[in-house]
């Protein structure tokens, strides 16, 4: 089923063992959404079945307690070195932005003091291209600053698989790269990955009532439940998931809160670090 998977899964599988061979200390960011869960199951076919670095959670303890629930039966499950990482409270961000991007600037800070307590060299996170028009200007290994900065009209060019893992700041000062294996994947990629391999996934993504308006809703998309909010949508199997993505012209995030808050909102967020 889906052979093109194939080849995406291979590539995914060689950035990963190429980052771990070049970066140490590595680790890898889990939000614990669809993408980042496919990436971890990777993580365990590139590595005989176990995860040799441990995985994150930027917590601000407004996930949804279904996110919570499945962490937990993951962590057990599968034997993770799980680091549930605090992040700081919104009133330390900076009071100017808009109130929706301030409150998930809570983990582009929180993601700062993850690096410095832990020096990681290397940190793989679950973005896609196909996601947001800002990260389609995404490198597989992007160069960070000290304070976690992207200056994406500045990015190493990546021709032909052919990846640079130097550092061009001081990488003794904090200045790491940021890995991203499933950038060239695509959202139905994903559900088509998750279908084929039998990965789990958490519930908030198959569709069920609104008890106040009746209709049938489902989450495109895993954030907190105050920036993060349903679709309308009658996929309630991972096959009625595949189904309509292979017609809907919904965007995946459209139930992210800050991405429309202001124009440049999502910019600054990730210009300033956010994964």
């Amino acid at each position: 089923m889906y052979k093109y998977l194939d080849e995406l899964e291979a590539k995914s599988i060689y950035i990963l063992r190429e980052a771990y061979n070049r970066l140490t200390p590595m680790g890898m960011m889990w939000s614990i959404g669809k993408d980042s869960t496919a990436m971890l199951w990777m993580v365990r076919k590139a590595f005989l079945g176990r995860v040799p670095f441990p995985v994150c959670l930027l917590d601000t303890g407004m996930e949804m307690d279904e996110v919570y629930a499945f962490r937990d039966h993951l962590i057990k499950e599968w034997d993770l070195d799980c680091v549930n990482w605090q992040c700081p409270p919104e009133e330390e961000m900076d009071q100017t932005l808009p109130p929706k991007t301030r409150s998930a600037m809570r983990k582009t800070e929180g993601l700062k003091t993850l690096m410095r307590e832990y020096g990681f060299k290397g940190i793989t996170g679950g973005i896609r291209r196909d996601e947001q028009g800002l990260r389609a200007k995404e490198r597989v290994f992007s160069p960070r600053t000290i304070d976690g900065e992207w200056d994406f009209k500045d990015q190493p060019p990546e021709f032909w698989d052919q990846y640079k893992t130097e550092f061009p700041h001081d990488e003794s000062k904090g200045a790491h790269l940021r890995i991203h294996p499933i950038l060239h994947w695509t959202e139905i990629d994903i559900w088509r990955y998750h279908q084929r391999e039998g990965i789990p996934f958490c519930p908030l993504y198959l569709a069920r009532k609104d008890p106040e308006t009746g209709k049938m809703m489902r989450y495109r998309s895993l954030g907190e439940k105050n920036l993060t909010f349903p679709v309308e949508s009658p996929a309630s199997s991972i096959e009625e998931i595949i189904e309509e993505l292979e017609t809907t012209n919904t965007s995946e995030r459209a139930g992210r809160a800050m991405d429309s808050e202001t124009e440049d909102s999502f910019e600054k967020l990730r210009a300033a670090g956010y994964m």
